[in-house]
C-alpha cells in the first residue's frame, strides 16, 4: 500500500494507535499523510513524540492516551504542551505500565488486567473511569482494573518486512509495536525495508521478528519512514531537524509556516529531500 491508501482506510473519530516510542520509530511517512487528510476528531493512543505533537498542532486530535508525549532530546514535546494548556485536547493520563497492560488486555480479549500501578496515585483523580477490583482469592487483595484498549486501527514502523507484514525490528526495543498491531482491528506496518520472506528470516534474528502477518492489514515500503525520528541501526535521529520543528510552537504562523513547508509535494519529493 501507499500511505495515502492506508489513510484512505482511515475514518473521522476513530481511535488510532501509533507505535514507536517518544523520538525513535514512529511511522512518519503516514503520520505526513493524515496531516494531509480531512481527518479530525481522533483519539490517538502512543507512546508519544513528534507524531502525536504535530497532529495536535494540526487539529486532529480530539482525545489523547498516552504516558508521556516527549522528543526525547526535547523532553516535553512543545506542541503536546500548547494543546494540553491550552485545552485543545481531552487527555486520558496513563502509567507507561498502565498503557502496556490495557493494550495486553486489548490483545488478550480479556476486558482488563489487574495490577497494583497506579494506587495510591492521581491517576484515579484525573481519570474518573479507572476502578479498582478485589482479589477473587483469600488475600482480598485490592488491585487496579486496567480496562483493555482497543483501537480501530494501528501503524508501526519496522526496519524489515516482508508483503504479507511479517516484520522485524533490528533496533533495541521493539517498543510494543505488536502489542498496538493485536490490540487493533486494522493494523498497518511501514518500514525502511522490504524484503523477501527468506531473506527476513536470514536477516533478522528470531526474537526480533515479533510481527505477525495475522494482525497486519497492509504494509507500506518507506525507505527513511521514520524520520526525522530515529529508525537504528538504518538512520539516527534528526535532531537539527527536531529543534527547527520545536522552534514551530512559538505561535505567530511559526506552525502554519512550518507545516506548509513539510507537506510541500508528494511523499517521494520528501525523501528524495531527507536522503539528499
Amino acid at each position: 500500500m501507499t500511505e495515502d491508501e492506508v489513510v484512505s482506510r482511515l475514518e473521522s473519530g476513530m481511535t488510532i494507535g501509533i507505535g514507536g516510542w517518544a523520538a525513535r520509530r514512529k511511522p512518519m511517512s503516514i503520520v505526513r499523510a493524515i496531516l494531509r487528510s480531512d481527518l479530525d476528531d481522533l483519539t490517538i493512543a502512543a507512546y508519544g513524540g513528534p507524531d502525536v505533537g504535530m497532529l495536535c498542532a494540526a487539529g486532529k486530535v480530539s482525545t489523547l492516551i498516552s504516558a508521556f508525549v516527549s522528543d526525547d532530546s526535547i523532553p516535553l514535546e512543545p506542541h503536546y504542551r500548547v494543546a494540553r494548556q491550552s485545552g485543545a485536547v481531552h487527555e486520558r493520563p496513563m502509567d507507561e505500565g498502565l498503557f502496556l497492560l490495557a493494550l495486553q488486555a486489548a490483545a488478550w480479549r480479556v476486558p482488563f488486567l489487574p495490577t497494583r500501578v497506579g494506587l495510591g496515585s492521581d491517576l484515579f483523580r484525573d481519570d474518573p473511569t479507572l476502578k479498582t477490583v478485589t482479589s477473587p482469592y483469600d488475600d482480598g487483595e485490592e488491585l487496579v482494573a486496567v480496562p483493555a484498549l482497543h483501537l480501530d486501527a494501528a501503524i508501526v514502523h519496522l526496519n524489515r518486512s516482508d508483503e504479507r507484514g511479517n516484520a522485524a525490528f533490528l533496533g533495541p526495543d521493539l517498543y510494543f509495536d505488536d502489542l498496538l498491531l493485536e490490540a487493533s482491528a486494522m493494523g498497518f506496518v511501514s518500514c525502511e525495508q522490504l524484503v523477501s520472506t527468506h531473506d527476513l528470516a536470514d536477516e533478522a534474528p528470531l526474537h526480533t521478528r515479533r510481527t505477525n502477518r495475522m494482525f497486519v492489514t497492509g504494509v507500506v515500503d518507506a525507505p527513511n519512514g521514520a524520520h526525522p525520528t530515529s529508525c537504528v541501526p538504518d538512520h539516527d535521529v534528526d535532531d537539527a531537524f527536531l529543534r527547527t520543528y520545536a522552534s514551530s510552537a512559538k505561535g505567530d504562523g511559526a506552525w502554519e509556516a512550518f507545516v506548509s513547508a513539510y507537506l510541500a509535494g508528494s511523499e517521494a519529493d520528501y525523501q528524495k529531500a531527507v536522503t539528499s
